[in-house]
């Protein structure tokens, strides 16, 4: 008689199962219990690896980062415009892949130096190209905290790519607000074609960016 041998319960497993179990469940529904019954062990384990559920978020982000990192290839010769579409596009599309993405990564620490060579490679081709260092920041930092709180409010309407939350209907909406046209008119740039929308406006912040520090 054999019996099955488990993957021994670290953090990184840890951290798989509820990225996993998050698509199901959403962040409000992503308890250490839960986890731990989805890993088939009792709950205090769990606390081994983790004080508490931001401490298990930090993970779960890092773990985003991992995953987005290894999917978005760079190239040492790219342009700083060309650094910031690469990877804020990749940014979005790892959020994307997980319900409440957006939530969880927002806030989050970074456990370890994951995160330290892709910034270090992307400040090098920004000083590069004549951005004093704190300029590089600003423009950088800017464009992540575009791209975290566009997905916010993209997953606030869908949750998962095409699935939608009810009350953002955009005929209805323009119905009840048709006392204010403008406004009504306004919901189909808002609530729908998220891709495009997403792309105009990264577009909009490094043509400003190009202005505000006269690099192009």
């Amino acid at each position: 008689m054999t019996t099955e041998r488990r993957a021994p319960l670290d953090r990184r497993r840890v951290a798989d199962t509820a990225l996993a179990l998050l698509n199901e469940v959403g962040l409000d529904g992503l308890t250490l219990r839960a986890i731990a019954k989805e890993l088939d062990v009792k709950a205090p384990a769990l606390y081994w690896h983790f004080k508490d559920k931001q401490a298990l978020l930090d993970e779960m982000a890092t773990e985003m980062y991992r995953r987005m990192v290894a999917g978005t290839p760079l190239d040492p010769g790219d342009t700083w415009q060309e650094r910031l579409l690469k990877s804020n596009r990749g940014l979005r599309a790892a959020l994307l892949g997980y319900r409440d993405g957006a939530k969880v990564f927002s806030g989050s620490r970074f456990t370890g130096m994951v995160h330290a060579e892709q910034m270090e490679d992307t400040l090098r081709v920004f000083t590069a190209a004549g951005f004093p260092l704190p300029h590089a920041v600003r423009a950088t930092s800017t464009t992540y905290v575009y791209t975290l709180g566009f997905v916010t409010e993209e997953q606030g309407v869908e949750p998962l790519p095409g699935e939608r939350r009810e009350g953002y209907d955009i005929d209805e909406r323009a119905r009840l607000m048709a006392d204010f046209p403008l406004s009504a008119q306004a919901g189909a740039e808002i609530f729908a074609d998220y891709e495009r929308h997403f792309e105009e406006g990264l577009a909009l912040v490094i043509a400003g960016i190009e202005v505000r520090y006269g690099i192009g």
